[in-house]
């Protein structure tokens, strides 16, 4: 498992560096962004995108992991479709070659013959990183590759990514949206039972290189398995007694947001793009609950950070499981079943919305004012 998180860590980085290579490129960016369409579409967004850089991200960490732990390679799944059209309209399947010049050639026909572009992709793609450091030394987990599946969301909160607006980030702060909203998220389950029990979170947009200018990441990670858990993240403080402060969509119900103002106090009621983003501001302690009352998640988006979540204490519960039982202990989302009703993405929905937390006890203090409103 020590050898997994990083290989996981190492191949979130090389996405990172993916992700600021496709946005140095403006014209290029603009380039590939496409539409989802058909069962592939998240139907939260009026426009959502799909950009080659997802795409390319998606799959280098599927071929990365695929070559290290071959018994995992059937369960890496991801958010995207590895289809892209081109401006002849051909469909070309992405895929990362064994080679770098295969690589650049295969994105070459995704971009129209543009042999530049696509040699800065493959370039980017089969260059390792410099050394990630992370003390997992000594980290020792019962668990065999074979029994593990893994979630990826090549860049959550692609909207942000897209609109590039830049933030200098403050320590302590809650930055609502920019481009450090989106993530790179990687999250490990049982294939059994669907627990998370691992997870890598790599921003690739944390600050700016004052001298060079060029944006630098930085990486979160946890592992959750029985007494087992270990986070790059300490447990932030508790917050004043009787505070509770929440993040939520500025989409979020008009209900959602009366209540929880109620509850919470207008100025602790906070809004951020990105659902990884608003989980990883609980976390950080920047928040102490994320609430989300409607299916705009899916698997990819929660996996990751519920997993460094449970290494803190806290998790990721089902909303209307929790609004329907007096315990949240059920409504726990796992990661290995899909909904069979249902078609595309949404088969891997979390429908019933979801509560992001740290400390079980505040499951109840925000259930009780939305029991009966939804």
């Amino acid at each position: 498992m020590a050898d997994l998180l990083r290989l996981l860590l190492r191949v979130a980085e090389k996405a990172a560096n993916v992700a600021r290579v496709c946005r140095q490129e403006a014209p290029l960016f603009q380039l590939l962004v496409q539409e989802k369409t058909g069962d592939d579409k998240n139907k939260k967004f009026v426009q959502d995108f799909k950009t080659l850089a997802d795409v390319v991200i998606q799959e280098m960490i599927r071929h990365d992991v695929g070559v290290k732990f071959p018994e995992m390679a059937d369960f890496i799944n991801g958010e995207e479709s590895n289809k892209f059209e081109n401006g002849l309209g051909e469909s070309v399947t992405v895929t990362v070659c064994a080679t770098e010049e295969d690589t650049a050639a295969l994105l070459a026909s995704v971009l129209d013959g543009d042999h530049t572009a696509a040699s800065l992709l493959a370039r980017a793609i089969h260059q390792d990183p410099t050394s990630i450091q992370a003390d997992t030394d000594g980290l020792t987990v019962p668990l065999s590759p074979s029994e593990l599946g893994i979630w990826i969301d090549p860049i959550d909160a692609t909207s942000q990514y897209i609109e590039g607006r830049e933030e200098v980030l403050e320590e302590g702060r809650l930055f609502p949206s920019g481009l450090h909203c989106a993530l790179v998220l990687i999250g490990v389950y049982l294939r059994s039972t669907g627990e998370p029990v691992m997870g890598v979170i790599n921003q690739p947009f944390n600050y700016k290189d004052p001298a060079g200018g060029g944006w630098k990441g930085k990486h979160f990670w946890g592992v959750s398995c029985g007494s087992i858990n270990v986070c790059s993240e300490t447990r932030p403080k508790a917050g004043p007694a009787g505070g509770l402060s929440a993040v939520l969509s500025s989409s979020e119900k008009p209900v959602v947001k009366e209540a929880l103002t109620s509850l919470c106090g207008p100025d602790k009621l906070m809004f951020a793009s990105g659902a990884g983003y608003k989980i990883l501001c609980v976390i950080q302690g920047l928040a102490d609950v994320y609430v989300l009352s409607g299916g705009s998640t899916f698997k990819w988006d929660s996996c990751a950070p519920h997993a460094l979540l449970r290494a803190l204490g806290g998790g990721v519960v089902d909303l209307h499981k929790c609004l329907q039982s007096s315990s949240g202990a059920e409504a726990e989302l796992t990661y290995h079943q899909p909904r069979t009703e249902c078609k595309g993405a949404d088969r891997w929905a979390n429908h019933g919305g979801l509560v992001a937390y740290r400390d079980c006890s505040q499951i109840s203090r925000i259930i009780a004012p939305l029991k009966g409103k939804l």
